[in-house]
């Protein structure tokens, strides 16, 4: 059973399977909230290299520019990483941190590869996105995972409408949401390193 993020909703969740396909330099996948962070491990234990944490939180919206009362044209998303992080030290944010982030329906996040830029991204949806210079390497590792390649895939954003949009929201977790995440690293030398649109 494919398991969303608890701060999503979907109007059709029975059209999307975990499954995964593969294009010129990354893999697009489906991938079930409950498996996310098992990935997300085995991503980080391959790669003997220094790694950076990567997050992304919606701008507040004092930051968003209206076009007219309560109506912005563009929203844009704060981007915060740790660099240079050991596997170990990896491990441990994905320990802390895991269950609100893969939980919270705003975030985007994940962990790529100082050297070689490999980078895994868990987005909105559970919409994951794998880039590498060598994608085919990945294969086996999302065999591993029991995630079946297709030519093809729906993801959530391909089952959206006007007459039926998705819809997404911040999680609580033990009084902690996403937005909490900065002030937590502080000491780990999370940074703001740009504002983009979303």
């Amino acid at each position: 059973m494919f398991i969303l993020r608890a701060g999503c909703r979907v109007p059709f969740p029975e059209k999307l399977f975990e499954e995964y396909m593969l294009t010129e330099n990354q893999i697009i996948a489906n991938i079930s909230a409950d498996k996310i962070k098992s990935v997300m491990e085995h991503f980080i234990c391959i790669h003997e290299e220094p790694l950076f944490f990567i997050l992304e939180l919606p701008s507040e919206q004092n930051d968003e520019k209206e076009i007219q009362p309560g109506v912005v044209e563009n929203l844009h998303k704060d981007v915060y990483y740790i660099d240079g992080c050991a596997n170990e030290e990896a491990l441990t944010i994905l320990l802390r941190i895991g269950d609100l982030m893969i939980n919270d329906g705003l975030c985007s996040f994940g962990f790529g590869c100082h050297e070689s830029n490999d980078e895994i991204m868990f987005g909105k949806y559970n919409v994951t996105t794998i880039f590498s210079r060598n994608i085919r390497q990945y294969i086996g590792f999302m065999a591993d995972h029991e995630i079946a390649k297709k030519e093809h895939i729906l993801t959530a954003w391909d089952t959206f409408s006007y007459e039926h949009p998705g819809s997404s929201k911040r999680i609580n977790t033990d009084g902690k949401d996403v937005f909490s995440i900065p002030e937590m690293f502080a000491d780990w030398g999370i940074y703001k390193a740009e504002q983009r649109e979303d």
